[in-house]
């Protein structure tokens, strides 16, 4: 027979070994278990704390606690306040409302201001805890933001379907290049640089810059093999757009070359149409009207962006050029092209779910 305290019979026994062995328990509720089998075989209280690599008074506590409540008092119980009750009605009133223009003079909905609201609406109280979880299980997110364009090209289909045929299921022996240019690239030049990261502390740079100038950074990416062609200009016109064709189409000469290009005014230049008539074997395809995102070198621009651009410390123009120029070199040692998988179907089909739920939440504001 076990003494505790009190005696333990062997049910008892058995059932704290199984606390102890069962795979379904904490480990933290077996070593509970383990302290009352323990002190059960007459080990000193010290020693067992050794054991469980607890102190003293945890020893106590749970042999109290077990004493007390058997069982149940090794198990861990759920903390804090009971499940707020708030009436359906309101739940959906919340949700309604977290989906219209909140009240003249915010930008945006918080969790506190909602809570102001539907006490001066309803006069029912909520706490904001209550409203950020209804947010979180909903998957409302009101404090993020984003930019759209839906393009009214009345063409876009038509163009639509021929780039992205172009992607799917790009004509044998043909080349693909998807071209443009990320204009206005600063070089910022911060008072004191990126200091790394260490224990507990993320990356850090001053706020305060000072701008040594902007270049122009025209790309054309291959999209058969994930190669990039790239070259700084400080200014951006017909001409220089011209140049950078030359140099782009010169490794595929002899092959027919698909560019891939948006509406710049640039890429339509009379000194553009001239070099395309002069290069039979090229052809354009222009992507719809406010839709450059269909254009894969906008994907890489982004890369490059935050892999090399956005936190870099640059003390000229010629500091930041050739940081491009690095980080062009960087990704040609191993390209690895972009996969499309979007169908012409299946983007149409997003693009008319877009304009409906935009015209639901033009019509709710106006309510």
């Amino acid at each position: 027979m076990f003494t505790v305290g009190v005696e333990l019979t062997a049910d008892q026994v058995a059932a704290l070994r199984g606390l102890v062995n069962s795979p379904d328990v904490a480990a933290s509720v077996g070593t509970r278990a383990r302290i009352v089998l323990w002190r059960a075989e007459n080990r000193r209280k010290t020693e067992i704390a050794a054991l469980a690599g607890v102190s003293r008074p945890t020893v106590d506590a749970w042999l109290a606690r077990y004493e007390a409540d058997g069982i149940a008092g090794l198990l861990d119980h759920k903390r804090g306040a009971g499940r707020e009750q708030v009436p359906a009605r309101i739940r959906a009133r919340i949700l309604a409302a977290t989906r219209t223009s909140p009240p003249a003079g915010l930008s945006q909905w918080s969790s506190r201001e909602m809570v102001k609201f539907i006490a001066r609406t309803e006069g029912v109280s909520v706490s904001w805890h209550y409203v950020a979880k209804l947010w979180r299980d909903t998957g409302l997110k009101p404090h993020r933001h984003g930019t759209f364009t839906l393009s009214r090209d009345p063409a876009f289909a038509d163009k639509l379907a021929d780039i992205v045929g172009l992607y799917l299921d790009p004509p044998g022996g043909a080349v693909v290049l998807s071209i443009d240019e990320k204009t206005q690239v600063q070089a910022l030049d911060r008072t004191q640089p990126v200091l790394p990261i260490c224990f507990g502390v993320t990356e850090k740079r001053t706020h305060d810059y000072v701008r040594h100038g902007t270049t122009n950074l025209f790309a054309a990416l291959d999209i058969g093999t994930g190669r990039v062609y790239g070259e700084c200009k400080p200014t951006r016109n017909g001409a220089d757009f011209v140049a950078f064709l030359d140099k782009a189409v010169k490794p595929h000469r002899g092959k027919d070359i698909h560019i891939v290009l948006d509406n710049l005014s640039t890429h339509a230049t009379p000194e553009v149409v001239k070099w395309l008539e002069a290069h039979p074997r090229v052809e354009f395809h222009f992507t719809p009207v406010g839709s450059s995102w269909i254009n894969q070198i906008e994907i890489w621009f982004g890369i490059i962006t935050r892999q090399s651009i956005r936190r870099g410390t640059f003390s000229s123009v010629k500091v930041l050029v050739t940081q491009i120029r690095d980080y062009i070199t960087h990704w040609n040692t191993d390209p690895k092209p972009f996969e499309w998988t979007a169908t012409t179907d299946e983007i149409l089909a997003k693009v008319r779910l877009t304009q409906t739920n935009i015209k639901k939440l033009v019509d709710n504001n106006g309510k």
